[in-house]
């Protein structure tokens, strides 16, 4: 009986996640789509702060690649005071009776793995936004959400449909239209071919992690954690970049450039204060990002998590062109029009799933109505 139990709450907790908890009640689907915005909107405003200040990081002397990529993790203490919010009562609810929590070995080796993999795969964004010009870098990130509905397809049982597979071979299209552009921008003509192309393929390899680790969290919390409190979330965030950070600065150490750190500062173009603000509002974006495709893999699914931060990518070249004067030449148009086209196509598909549930969730009112009579 207690195994039936444990059974049917965990197919509740994959339904909530891959329905976005949707469920009857008018009330409770409102409160959702509030979450959803606001993890949207977090996505977005994090995603595109964070990407526009580590560039001007490098642009006005920072050279550290290490400091780079700690900014990125390192401001996971302002989920504190989320954490408390959120804390679970002394008395354990029915469902976390009828659950059973993973063991702390189990979640060591959980937070460890994501941690590590977290790092690595930051420094190798680091290499690709210090290498590339800004418009290019966000529109080769576009490729994660190809890399994750791939992997989604093996881990998390993601249906591929006509929408969503004309999606990612859009995508795909649209970051390898980049290989073929030719020097862009002041900074393109500054570095080699050959660090053009290391950026490219870090850039590349940095989405297909990212999408990798999208689909292992959503199959943590299916899985392993199995539990519906946000509490959970900040949890997955705090020690995924608690160990991250801790490795990375292991890795600043060890390559010597924390010797550096003092004559970067104040050799920064903007002075001390400009350098030390760069580096806590990276911080402090890339947090608020990290909160928002967190909930959105917890509410929804990786794959929508990775298609909202895809929307970002008109966002961001915009920017980039208005604040560090990147060219958008032909092939990065057509590069974004595919991008846009791919996210279009996946949307779609996402409004067909909604419309097939409300229309079920009708039929299945009727059945009971029916039933009652």
């Amino acid at each position: 009986m207690k195994e039936a139990q444990e059974e049917a709450t965990e197919v509740d907790g994959s339904a909530k996640i891959q329905n976005g908890g949707r469920g009857s009640s008018g009330v409770v689907q409102y409160k959702w789509w509030i979450k959803i915005a606001l993890f949207t909107v977090f996505v977005l405003s994090g995603g595109s702060v964070g990407i526009m200040l580590g560039r001007l990081y490098f642009n006005r002397g920072g050279n550290s690649k290490w400091m780079a990529t700690l900014v990125q993790t390192v401001g996971f203490p302002i989920m504190f005071p989320l954490i408390l919010m959120y804390l679970p009562s002394k008395t354990p609810s029915t469902q976390q009776q009828i659950t059973k929590e993973p063991s702390w070995i189990t979640l060591l080796m959980l937070y460890t793995f994501l941690g590590a993999f977290l790092a690595a795969d930051c420094m190798l964004y680091t290499y690709g936004l210090n290498f590339l010009p800004v418009s290019t870098y966000t529109l080769i990130c576009a490729s994660q959400l190809a890399f994750n509905a791939l992997f989604s397809y093996f881990l998390n049982g993601q249906k591929l449909t006509p929408f969503i597979a004309n999606s990612l071979v859009l995508l795909s299209f649209s970051s390898t239209l980049l290989v073929f552009q030719g020097d862009d921008s002041e900074q393109t003509a500054k570095i080699s071919r050959t660090k053009y192309i290391i950026g490219f393929v870090c850039t590349v390899a940095a989405s297909a992690g990212y999408g990798l680790m999208l689909s292992i969290t959503q199959l943590a919390f299916k899985k392993i954690l199995k539990s519906q409190s946000y509490k959970v979330v900040f949890d997955m965030i705090v020690y995924q970049n608690l160990i991250a950070s801790v490795a990375i600065v292991v890795g600043l150490f060890a390559s010597g450039e924390w010797k550096d750190i003092k004559g970067e500062m104040e050799g920064y173009e903007s002075g001390k204060v400009s350098y030390i603000m760069n580096l806590v509002w990276t911080a402090v974006a890339w947090q608020i990002f990290t909160i928002g495709y967190v909930g959105l893999i917890f509410e929804v699914s990786a794959l929508f998590s990775n298609v909202i931060s895809t929307l970002g990518i008109p966002i961001v070249p915009v920017l980039a062109v208005v604040f560090f004067h990147d060219k958008m030449n032909g092939v990065k148009v057509i590069s974004m029009l595919l991008a846009i086209w791919g996210f279009a196509s996946y949307i779609y598909q996402h409004y067909l799933d909604d419309v097939k549930e409300k229309a079920e969730a009708r039929i299945a009112n009727r059945q009971v109505d029916l039933t009652e009579i």
